[in-house]
């Protein structure tokens, strides 16, 4: 081998970055150890919310050696920057994808218009966008032009308008407006992505994520570590809108009388075949205290019956400017009437365009009041955010946390005219924030000057920070709707992580006693190079930055098996060298020289399914994908040139002995004389039959679809004691409506609910309104005490409740479809095209997608089958899609190495019938079997080990394995055979 010399220089250099790039995880990860063992020295769990406390002082601990020297060349703030980083699967937190609304953003540039042609297209976007790939500004291009007649994209009250008057006049086509309108859609997109930057750095989580994902409008977020779910799931969905507004006191006559009338008409509509009532209510008096006290709490618990508005609302405090109460369970109800058109238009005159807004309700709050703002016919507030130059988080006289701001020099203006209204009316001035009213103070010393205002509440610290936070970044352009996301519970993480280490040690450690079992010393060079492999690997996903997964572990191992099969590759060339009576310095060197092809051929296709998988994978499936990329580089080095450093520096030395094999091993497989060919037919027929058979279940029972696929939301949930999942699954169905599948996950005390309700609604709302009816159900299965909050996901070191939840949205559950079906399509053509490239017949394609497309079949017709009885999860996901995408790999890794060795036997001594082909195919089988085992071995130890998020992935790629292996050589090759015999054998014969 040329350059010894630079390429031992190499990989010195290589595996000694390496080994600095992960001293910064092996230094963060002792001074996390030494906090944790620090804050349980300090408090014991017999302290209340002790968990708690041992987080803060972690974190301050933590942050008090932040900036001391580590080793003389880093420090813990620096090291934490740049150690490895471990995604949400084995740190918990949070990901999520967020879909901006171009709807908002093209209303926006309109200026809100009331032109119909705009309007009417917006609604034949959002229908179009429902069944259709396209981004909603082309659907809304398309729906103008088929409806717009005489109108244009540039008329006075669409684009024209003063706001873009710089770019958009009366006299621009709609061909000139578009393009406009395009870079003000993408800028309102950057412009969203930074204000989440801002809000997330903001937030103290370390290495967090965030990217657009296209011209789509989505931005990814992941915040792993994130420990306040609902915190961060606020922080990222909350628009920033803040306004200030004047309210309608307590002695609204026209509310009052809207009251009473809203109460009648909805007792028309909620109770139409029902004579009325011969009882009247008294008519109320000038106050709504006084017309809510009509209902006498001796009759509360008819209340909500004879009186459907009225029974649920309650006085306000006197000294509030809140118009009502009412209890936190019936604010969506009581919020439905009010939005009801044949009840807002009850509204008198003089309060028609009245807003009404519930308060931010404290944590804990049973009761929340309703407040009725003064609005106008565009719903303008007097005042909006865009006026607030700065916020801080700080206290009060009384010490209590707030936020203080400051306005610019028109809204400074604005806010004197404002208070001067409200202390001459005598009402409140309520600051609504995303349409919550955080306070309503009075003014009770006149116009108040210099543009500083405070808003007040029962705010902890953390929420301080973030409303600051969100008013410095400022408002997003426009709403943006959680449609996607996952969150994984700290307790999860650390299991995830145990699983994947001991699946990781125990399949290393089989590869390196396996390999020394069967090549003897020969092995243990292939073990040094195998340990320096993952060395490389590890080094190059920190120093790129890359995120560790769960699957991205399982890449790592599967890498173990993969980098075997070079070893393999070249120690039996090197034996069929010295067979054939070559010296063992020229056995080597033909060895590693005749092995090449066949290394290389088999790397590329792998590598190309998992270049095909990083581009339309995403989240942990797009990690698996890295690492697996990583690792076909790093073996291809180490097994190619390191271990044939090893191997040349040893025999060099006279006298030394090495051979490929042990007394055990020396003869297996040597003397193969098996015939193919002639059983090939016998191999159609059972494969036929298997074929069959899978497509018959896949059109009968089908497959099961996961989350990914269908939408909706599913959450694992751990229970102290076993569970029984249809008990618990009729029970919910009840709640949720059918649809709800429950079933065991892992352990007979671990379930997942997965669930449509709802799936077409976005927002925090729903996702709490779900987890408490799951709380609400489940309460008899959990432990006496167990509190809303220790059964959601978030709760650190817990051992019960929801471990995990994923949502995932119609619209997003489509492209995952599509994406799935795009990159199994694109492997099998890419593939195609490269075995053509490098075998230069048609035939040798053919064989080789016939092969996987069998493979592929076998493998769903499997799942088909018995995706009912298995006893862990066999729903059809991303992780699933990525099996069957590695499937392909393997399969054709195993196929191309047949097939070189065919081309090359073929090339040296001719077709004769096969019977060439059949010496080719023997000659490889010892390679064949030896790499299939040790694969399968893997497999099966990250199957038992890894956890049980990652069996249903193993079992795909254990079946893959076994069929690949069997269809590379009995499917393949003989199809192949039979469609170039045709072509060869009149030459073959001449």
């Amino acid at each position: 081998m040329q350059n010894k010399g630079l390429i031992r220089l190499f990989a010195i250099l290589f595996g000694l970055v390496s080994i600095y790039q992960l001293s910064f995880t092996f230094i963060t990860s002792k001074l996390e150890n030494d906090a944790e063992a620090y804050a349980v020295s300090q408090i014991s769990e017999a302290e209340e919310d002790y968990v708690a406390k041992r987080e803060a002082l972690e974190a301050s601990y933590l942050d008090s050696i932040s900036d001391n020297s580590v080793l003389g060349f880093t420090s813990y703030e620096d090291a934490k920057t740049k150690e490895l980083n471990k995604g949400l699967d084995l740190k918990g937190g949070i990901n999520v994808t967020l879909q901006i609304s171009v709807e908002d953003i093209l209303k926006g540039l309109a200026n809100n218009t009331k032109n119909p042609v705009f309007n009417k297209a917006l609604a034949d976007a959002d229908n179009a966008s429902k069944s259709s790939d396209a981004t909603y500004l082309e659907l809304f291009f398309d729906a103008f032009d088929n409806i717009k007649g005489d109108t244009k994209l540039a008329s006075p009250d669409i684009f024209a308008n003063k706001g873009l008057s710089d770019d958009i006049n009366f006299q621009m086509t709609d061909d000139e407006v578009k393009p406009v309108i395009r870079r003000k859609i993408d800028e309102s997109i950057v412009s969203a992505f930074e204000v989440l930057r801002e809000r997330i750095d903001g937030f103290g989580v370390t290495q967090p994520n965030i990217q657009r994902e296209g011209n789509s409008g989505r931005i990814l977020v992941e915040l792993p570590g994130a420990r306040d779910i609902a915190r961060a799931q606020e922080l990222l969905s909350s628009t920033a809108q803040l306004e200030f507004w004047e309210t309608y006191p307590q002695s609204s006559q026209g509310l009052s009388t809207f009251f009473v009338n809203a109460n009648e008409r909805l007792k028309e509509i909620l109770e139409p075949a029902e004579s009325e009532e011969t009882d009247e209510l008294s008519k109320p008096e000038s106050e709504i205290d006084s017309l809510l006290s009509d209902v006498s709490q001796d009759s509360l618990d008819m209340a909500p019956e004879t009186n459907p508005l009225l029974g649920k609302l309650i006085p306000a405090d006197p000294g509030s400017h809140a118009i009502a109460r009412a209890l936190v369970t019936d604010t969506a109800e009581i919020g439905g009437y009010l939005r009801m058109p044949e009840i807002k238009r009850l509204l008198p005159n003089d309060v028609q365009f009245t807003k009404f807004l519930w308060e931010r309700p404290a944590q804990d709050a049973e009761v929340v009041e309703l407040y009725a703002l003064k609005s106008n016919r565009d719903g303008v507030p007097r005042i909006s955010g865009d006026v607030v130059s700065d916020a801080q988080d700080t206290f009060d006289q009384f010490n209590k946390p707030n936020i203080s701001m400051t306005m610019n020099t028109r809204g400074a203006k604005e806010w004197e005219e404002l208070t001067g209204d409200a202390y001459n009316n005598q009402t409140g001035i309520a600051i609504v924030l995303d349409n919550k009213v955080y306070t309503a103070p009075g003014v009770s010393t006149g116009p108040i000057s210099g543009g500083r205002s405070e808003i007040t509440g029962t705010f902890t610290v953390n929420e301080t920070k973030d409303i600051a936070n969100v008013l410095r970044a400022g408002k997003l352009p426009a709403s943006a709707e959680i449609i996607q996301s996952e969150v994984v519970g700290p307790s999860l993480g650390q299991e995830a992580i145990d699983s994947g280490f001991m699946s990781f040690v125990i399949a290393m450690l089989f590869v390196l006693v396996w390999m020394i079992f069967y090549y003897g010393r020969a092995g243990v060079f292939a073990d040094i190079a195998l340990v320096f492999n993952i060395l490389l690997i590890f080094g190059v996903l920190t120093s790129l930055g890359a995120v560790l997964t769960l699957p991205g572990i399982a890449g790592i191992v599967l890498t173990i098996g993969m980098s075997v099969d070079a070893n393999v590759l070249i120690f039996e060339r090197i034996k069929e060298e010295l067979i054939r009576g070559k010296g063992k310095a020229q056995a080597i060197a033909d060895g590693f020289g005749n092995a090449l092809s066949s290394i290389l051929d088999a790397n590329i296709t792998t590598g190309l399914t998992a270049i095909i998988l990083f581009i339309f994978g995403s989240g942990p499936i797009k990690g698996f994908a890295t690492t697996l990329l990583i690792g076909i580089v790093t073996s291809l080095f180490t097994a190619i040139f390191v271990t044939r450093l090893m191997i040349e520096a040893y025999t060099a030395k006279k006298g030394r002995r090495l051979d490929f094999s042990t007394g055990i091993t020396k003869n297996l497989f040597t003397k193969m004389s098996i015939d193919f060919l002639v059983k090939r037919k016998i191999s159609y027929v059972i494969s036929g039959i298997l074929l069959a058979v899978s497509i018959f279940s896949l059109f009968t029972i089908g497959l099961q679809q996961g989350v990914d696929f269908v939408g909706g939301r599913s959450y694992q949930i751990r229970f102290e004691k076993a569970v029984s999942p249809s008990e618990i699954a009729t029970e919910l169905n009840e709640v949720f409506g059918s649809g709800t599948n429950v079933k065991t996950f892992g352990d007979a005390n671990q379930i997942k609910v997965t669930t449509p309700y709802k799936v077409d609604e976005e927002g925090i709302e729903v996702d709490t309104e779900i987890q408490n009816k799951l709380y609400t159900s489940l309460q008899k299965y959990l432990p006496d005490g167990t509190s809303f909050d220790d059964f959601t996901v978030g709760a650190s070191e817990k051992s019960i409740g929801i471990l995990q939840s994923v949502k995932v949205g119609p619209t997003i559950a489509d492209d995952i479809k599509k994406n799935a079906f795009l990159a199994i399509l694109g492997s099998l053509a890419v593939v195609f095209l490269y075995i053509l490239l490098r075998f230069r017949k048609w035939q040798f394609s053919l064989g080789a997608v016939v092969a996987v497309f069998h493979d592929v079949m076998i493998v769903l017709g499997i799942f088909s089958l018995t995706g009912s009885i298995m006893p862990f999860n066999m729903e059809i996901d991303q992780a699933f899609i990525a099996a069957i995408l590695t499937v392909i790999g393997y399969s054709l890794n195993d196929t191309v190495v047949v097939f070189d060795r065919i081309r090359e036997i073929v090339g040296l001594k001719g077709w004769k019938a096969g019977e060439n082909i059949n010496e080719a195919l023997n000659s490889t089988l010892s390679r064949t079997l030896n790499t299939s085992l040790t694969t399968l071995i893997v497999l099966l130890a990250i199957f038992v080990f890894g956890g049980e998020s990652l069996r249903g992935f193993m079992f795909a790629m254990i079946v893959g394995v076994i069929v690949g292996t069997y269809s590379s050589v009995f499917i393949a090759t003989p199809v192949m055979f039979d469609s170039l015999k045709k072509k060869i054998a009149p030459a073959d014969k001449a």
